[in-house]
Order: C-alpha cells, then structure tokens, then sequence
C-alpha cells in the first residue's frame, strides 16, 4: 500500500508527539507507574515492600475474621503470601470450621491434627509443646502464651508459614504446597482457592523474587567494590543449594559469599562459623550492603555459634541459599527471622582493609 505525503507526514507528526510526551514526563512519575513491556508484561516495582495482597470480597466473607487476621500478620512475619496460607487452611479444614475428627481434638485416619492439619510426628511429637523445650518439627507459639498447641490456630497457622517457607515459598509455591501434601489435585486446588482469596485474582511473588530489581541494588551499594560483590552474588540467583558448594555451579550459604568476595579480588574465611569471628560485628540498624547476616540455625549451632549466614543487599533483604529443599539461591528478607543473630562487616577486618589497599594500589 501506498501512503500519500499529507498522509506520511501526519504519521510521523503524531510519532514525534509521543516522542515529545515521553521525554517530558517526569522519570519518578514513570517509577511510580507499572510499564508494559513488548511481551505484554508487566516491569516489576521493586519498592513494593508489603507483599501483603488485598483480601477479596470472597475472602472478606468466607474467612472469619479471627483467621483472616492471623494469615495476614503470620504470612507477613515469615515472608510466605496470606492467600496461599488461607487457601490451606480452607482446604484442610474451612478455617477450622469442620466437624471431622482430628480438627479440634485427636488425630484423623492419617494422623493429622488441628486447622491446619500437621502430622503430630511433623509438629514435634506431641500435640502440645511447652516453649521451654527444643522443637524438633514446626511447632510454634503464634499467641505466645508458651505452648505450640496443633489445635491452636494462631499457633497451627505460624507452623504452616514457616513450613512452606522452608520447602519453597514465597518464589516456589507449587514445590511448597507439594512438600505439604504430596498431590499435584492438591496442589492446583490451593492454589485455585488462593487466586479467589486475592483482589487481583492471582498468587504474587515478592519483588525480590524478580531478577527485574538487581540492577538497582547493584546501582546503590555503597562503593564500587561491593557493587562487584553483590553484582556477582545476584548472578549466582536460581542456582541450586550444595552443602560445601562454593560454585560455579552451586553453593551453600556461606559459599555463595566467598565466592563473590573472592571475585571482587578479596578473601574471606569459607565457613559459616568462621566467617562470624572474622567480620566487625554491626549493630542492627547499621547494617548495609556488603555485610552479612547471621541466624542460629542448624545441628551444632548456638547463639555464639551461627550456623546459617546471608550477604545483605539491601536493608531488610539478603541473598541465600538456604538448605536443598528451600528452593534455589534467592534473595530473600531477613527480618522476618526470628533466630537472627547479628550482623558483621568483613570489609572492616583489619587483613581485609589491607588487601583493599593493595587492589587499589598494586605496586604495595
């Protein structure tokens, strides 16, 4: 088809207006705005913090309000999507409402208990758990009235977040909910139930969950140098977890961060346990990104003995690889961890400062 000059001309005018507009606008105003993307997609807003989505009409009036309350302030304190939580606690047993043996008392034919329906043996061995002792499965205090009750639901509720974080969620939610009940139906019916709880009608994934928002943590690290050591930690995102990794092909947690000191020209002690004495500790608050982040967690490990560490990125938000089954290397928030032990800054540690020197002047 032949186009006519006055026709041409128009086209190009109306170009070079839109051209005009997009320049002028303001770039915040653009930040602030969801933009479309050639594939039909949507860039990801990386300052959205909350990851808390609306709760829907139907979810207003078929959740009673006690539970509601509890899928939202557990799901937001151990980093897992309310909806997600509540479509469990629908599916198990209607947010506790059901009448079947096993919800409010006893065991059912599978050995499960309570609103959200743990396997005593999954729990921690008892229906009942003081806080005083050790707990060997998911039993938790959500009331924080010092027993890890199977039938309490603030208690039975804060398990089940900590255990879909622990096999995969938020990123991987289809793995967790698996892990949680081995049946792909079930899988695919929570996840149903979790799209009706939603306003948006859909399951989000936490920003940091996007590879969209690396650049702009790299971009505002405070130096060059840990630009390079998050630029190459966030690389390594996705990769699987392997205790004693150190890559390139997969890492565990402490080996993921020598690595990426490692390629920013420094070295670092390898080891979890030795990389806590090495750094200078940090009070919490002052914590940036480059320094790391420990958790008591794990056979042998104590307060004065961290067993699980993670490379701060940005505040609140570090990189990890977590266990084999947590899912694959991520960044992830850490202060939702209730077993946080410190934070420490090898950039700080007097051999460290001395390796800078000579990087920045290699005739020393």
């Amino acid at each position: 088809m032949k186009l006519s000059r006055a026709r041409l001309a128009l086209i190009i005018g109306a170009a070079g207006l839109l051209l005009l507009v997009a320049v002028l606008v303001s770039p915040l105003l653009l930040m602030s705005m969801p933009s479309f993307l050639a594939d039909g997609g949507i860039t990801v807003d990386c300052e959205d913090t909350a990851q808390v989505e609306e709760a829907s009409d139907s979810a207003a009036s078929d959740i009673p309000a006690e539970y509601l309350d509890l899928y939202k302030e557990h799901g937001k304190k151990i980093g897992v999507q309310w909806n997600i939580l509540a479509a469990v606690g629908k599916r198990e047993t209607d947010h506790g409402r059901s009448t079947l043996p096993g919800v409010s008392s006893g065991t059912n034919a599978a050995g499960a208990a309570g609103p959200m329906q743990f396997l005593i043996s999954t729990w921690g061995g008892k229906a009942r758990i003081p806080t005083s002792s050790q707990f060997n499965g998911y039993a938790s205090d959500g009331d924080g009235d010092g027993v890890g009750d199977v039938y309490n639901p603030a208690d039975a509720i804060l398990g089940a977040a900590k255990m879909l974080k622990r096999n995969g969620a938020p990123e991987n939610v289809r793995q967790a909910l698996f892990v949680y009940n081995r049946a792909w139906w079930y899988v695919d019916q929570v996840e149903e139930i979790a799209r009706q709880y939603a306003r948006s009608g859909v399951v989000k994934v936490p920003p940091q969950a996007s590879e969209d928002c690396d650049d702009p943590l790299v971009e505002a690290a405070p130096s060059d140098l840990v630009a390079r050591i998050l630029q190459y930690a966030l690389a390594q995102r996705g990769k699987p977890y392997l205790w004693g990794g150190t890559g390139p092909d997969s890492f565990d947690c402490s080996g993921v961060i020598y690595a990426a000191y490692k390629a920013a020209g420094l070295a670092i002690p390898r080891t979890t346990f030795t990389q806590w004495p090495f750094g200078v500790k940090v009070l919490e608050g002052e914590e940036q990104p480059g320094d790391l982040v420990f958790f008591n967690s794990g056979p042998g490990t104590s307060p004065d003995n961290p067993g699980h560490v993670g490379l701060v990125v940005s505040k609140g938000k570090m990189l990890e690889a977590r266990c084999r089954l947590c899912g694959p290397i991520k960044v992830t928030s850490y202060q939702a961890r209730d077993n946080r032990v410190g934070f420490t800054r090898p950039l700080q540690n007097p051999d460290v400062l001395e390796q800078i020197k000579k990087l920045q002047n290699p005739s020393l």
